[in-house]
Parts: C-alpha cells; structure tokens; sequence
C-alpha cells in the first residue's frame, strides 16, 4: 500500500460536513432494508459490549444504533463531521479514528457498523482495514458492512456546489468476501439490493455479515 492515502479525504469531509449531514443525516427512515439489517445487528450484539460505528460521518447510524439499545460510539476520520454528529446526536460518544492506524485495544469490540466507510479507500488499502478490524473485534465479534456494487471509480471534483477531490469506488461483493477471508473474518452472510429512487446515488448496495472466529474455533 503506498502512503496514507486519508490527508486529502479528511479535508474533503471537512469541507462537506455540513452540506452532508443535511442530506443524509436523516436518510434511514427512507431505507426499510438498512433498518432491517441493523435491527439484525443490534439484536446479535445489544449485550456482548461496546460497538463502534466506524466512518460514522454525521452519526445516523449509531443513533439508530443507540435508540436499539446498543452501547455505540461513532469513530470518523474528519473534525467537522464529528462536530456535525455531536451536535445531532447528544448523548453519544464520537471520535476521531483512522481505519488504517485504529487506535482501539485489541479485542475491544463486540461489533461494528461500516456503513459506506470503505468507499473511498484504495483497494489496496482494504486489507490493512480489515485485519485492523479484525483486531479490535471481540471473539464472536460482528461486522456489517455495506457498499456500493460495481467495478467502477467515480471521480468528483464537486458535490453540493462544494470543490472536492475525491474517488468513490464501487466493488463486487465477491471481492470484498475474499478480501474479508484473507483478513480472517468468516463471512455469514451478501445482501443485495436495488436504489432506492429519489433517496440516494442511484447505484445497487451490498450489505454484508461477516464475524471473528472464537479462538477454539
């Protein structure tokens, strides 16, 4: 992997921070399937300890997350959007972590939530984050993960009349299994679906399961 690819996509976020939680802090409540899956989560996970929602932009999903009654903290990479997601979502703890260096004990958690946090990663960065995943989960551990489905890198230069520089990429879900299992996640489950129109970026999204093996395993 070459150097820290993150400088750039933490200025980035800083810039849209507050544009993007207008547009999506509030997205869930048009997205049944996503709800669904993390009631699924948040019953495998509700009682085994703390749960990190990981590239948690403005704190949508560990709010629903928290309402579930799971013991969550958001963890993103950029300042502004972790002061959009405070003030959203008081009583939730949020701080600032890089998924390539994660600064959490070994075995902490007992799931995470990555909504989207890999999107705009280089490949060859995804399994450096997902052994550092791996790392931090519990035995047992829960990780779901979602996605966009495709092969392709979008190149923005501006969203919201707001200058970025930044690559959106896409993936095959079995891709990303494969990456998972050379991580040494067992995957458990692929759930695709169509966009939802008029709601987001009109792509198809993939939803993945995967868990840390117990050690007798």
């Amino acid at each position: 992997m070459s150097e820290d690819p993150t400088k750039t996509i933490r200025e980035d976020y800083d810039r849209l921070a507050e544009q993007y939680a207008i547009h999506v802090a509030g997205e869930l409540q048009h997205k049944p399937l996503d709800r669904e899956l993390l009631d699924r989560f948040a019953a495998r996970i509700r009682e085994q300890g703390e749960v990190c929602d990981m590239g948690c932009g403005p704190g949508h999903v560990a709010r629903y997350l928290h309402d579930a009654g799971v013991n969550v903290f958001g963890l993103d990479l950029s300042p502004s959007m972790l002061e959009q997601a405070r003030k959203l979502n008081p009583g939730i703890p949020f701080r600032e972590g890089n998924m390539l260096n994660l600064d959490l004990p070994e075995g902490m958690l007992a799931g995470i939530a990555a909504f989207y946090a890999i999107v705009n990663l280089p490949k060859d960065s995804l399994p450096v984050v997902f052994q550092r995943m791996l790392t931090v989960l519990q035995p047992a551990g829960v990780l779901l993960l979602a996605f966009h489905v495709g092969d392709q890198i979008l190149k923005e230069d501006e969203l919201w009349g707001l200058k970025i520089s930044m690559n959106f990429l896409f993936f095959q879900p079995a891709e990303i299994r494969h990456s998972l299992e050379q991580a040494g996640f067992v995957v458990e489950e692929i759930v695709e679906r169509d966009p939802y129109p008029d709601v987001e970026y009109p792509s198809r999204r993939a939803y993945i399961f995967a868990s840390k093996k117990r050690c007798a395993d």
